[in-house]
């Protein structure tokens, strides 16, 4: 899979330690097998995305198998395609890339997500995949590297994407729907406030092609797992102090996960 230098766009050619383009700008392979192409004036933080006690709460989450049927919905509208390249735009620490790839033995993957932490768990997750620390905002790929984009819960780059898909491509929206996690909320929240939320967004460049909710219930034991769930949600930066007391004297949760996952595809 090429990839090109996030400083001056050339090829960026892979040697034994690193990767590397014609003006020699270097971009070293961690020992987990990652690659930082992240640079500096793309950080906008000085640790960008989630932190690694975050990436962790979420790894434990989702091997407990909690979101499993999310998984499931992927490989059903993914499988039948039958792509050839796939990128996860917005890759956490690799959990739904890696139960793809299962069912997708021969397609090449490649996740990238701004946050160092959740590439690091993603790499000693899964050494079959190509994995990058950079910007969805700005993929280092040539134009027309993939069959497909995925992203989930996460940024939604459009002319990014389009640019990075081959003719024909297709790009997996997946959205939270308006009930998700209503048990968490009353946790954490006095009072639930509806908003507004396009399910179904226009996306220049893309056509709507198939839409499907998903909505399954599950169950948290552990007092630890619901404070995982709230670690992998937008309401861990938003919550107060007593919804955090709240949440912690929560020993048990069961709720229910309503996902939309909308495919969208290129002309």
């Amino acid at each position: 899979m090429e990839l090109l230098c996030p400083v001056c766009g050339q090829p960026l050619t892979r040697l034994e330690h690193s990767w590397q383009c014609g003006s020699r700008h270097s971009f070293d392979i961690a020992r987990q097998g990652y690659v930082n192409l992240l640079t500096v004036d793309r950080k906008h933080a000085r640790h960008p995305g989630d932190t690694r006690d975050q990436v962790a709460a979420r790894k434990e989450f989702l091997d407990g198998g909690f979101y499993g049927p999310i998984a499931e919905a992927l490989r059903a509208m993914i499988v039948p395609l039958a792509p050839r390249a796939v990128l996860d735009a917005g890759c956490g620490e690799g959990y739904y890339l890696t139960q793809l790839q299962q069912s997708l033995p021969r397609t090449e993957f490649a996740g990238v997500d701004i946050s160092k932490d959740a590439v690091r768990y993603a790499a000693v997750r899964n050494k079959q995949a190509l994995w990058l620390t950079a910007t969805a905002a700005a993929l280092p790929f040539p134009g027309g590297s993939f069959d497909g984009v995925l992203s989930m819960f996460a940024l939604t780059a459009e002319q990014e994407f389009a640019r990075v898909l081959r003719p024909g491509g297709w790009f997996l929206q997946v959205l939270a729907g308006p009930d998700h996690l209503l048990g968490l909320k009353s946790i954490i929240y006095p009072e639930l406030l509806r908003k507004e939320k396009q399910l179904h967004p226009d996306l220049a460049g893309f056509r709507l092609t198939d839409s499907r909710t998903l909505e399954f219930t599950f169950t948290l034991d552990e007092p630890r797992q619901v404070r995982n769930l709230l670690s992998m949600t937008p309401h861990f930066w938003r919550i107060s102090k007593e919804g955090a007391a709240r949440l912690h004297a929560a020993d048990r949760l069961t709720d229910t996960a309503q996902v939309i996952l909308n495919l969208y595809t290129l002309p």
